[in-house]
């Protein structure tokens, strides 16, 4: 019971301390792959991004599932799982969550994807998935249904440690888990 009030309670504040759909215009930048994250996976040789990927639609459709295509059931086409982040420049806690994802992509290269989707610029995707906090955060198992959260902890740690046990759970399912 203890457990259930803790989770109630977690999931209450990061929802109130998540941004709300706000209208002010981001100034972006050019969102591309960082190529100096690019590194080869210790154990199989194979390149791996080590950064956030900043994804389109088209991107989506590709990578992640092809909702146009499939529009009754859930089809993933990526190659490894992935967590994708629906965020924007102005917000505050996406600004708190973009260092922690980018540790995360350097601690879990070659086991899962990350993705982050500017909702301003996408704001079909955002819409498709029922974006209306920022940050959510889109988690997406090689099987299975995905997954969708939003709002992030009281620190950058609680952050980084609830980050951990959702990708452990929700992607990794116990499955080569890292002790971090």
């Amino acid at each position: 019971m203890k457990k259930s009030w803790f989770w109630l309670a977690a999931i209450l504040m990061a929802t109130a301390i998540s941004c709300n759909g706000q209208t002010e215009r981001t100034k972006g930048k050019n969102l591309a792959i960082n190529q100096d994250k690019l590194q080869p996976a210790a154990s199989t040789g194979e390149v791996v991004n080590q950064a956030p990927v900043h994804i389109t639609k088209d991107d989506f459709l590709k990578l992640i599932m092809n909702y146009e295509k499939n529009t009754e059931n859930w089809v993933y086409e990526g190659e490894k799982p992935c967590l994708i982040d629906f965020y924007a420049d102005w917000c505050a806690p996406c600004r708190i969550t973009s260092p922690i994802l980018e540790d995360l992509a350097i601690e879990y290269a070659g086991r899962i994807n990350i993705y982050k989707v500017d909702i301003e610029k996408e704001q079909e995707l955002a819409a498709v998935f029922g974006v209306q906090n920022i940050p959510t955060f889109l988690f997406c198992p090689m099987e299975g249904n995905p997954t969708i959260s939003s709002g992030i902890a009281n620190s950058p740690e609680a952050t980084k440690t609830m980050f951990i046990k959702q990708i452990e759970e929700l992607l990794l399912k116990g499955k080569n888990s890292s002790a971090i």
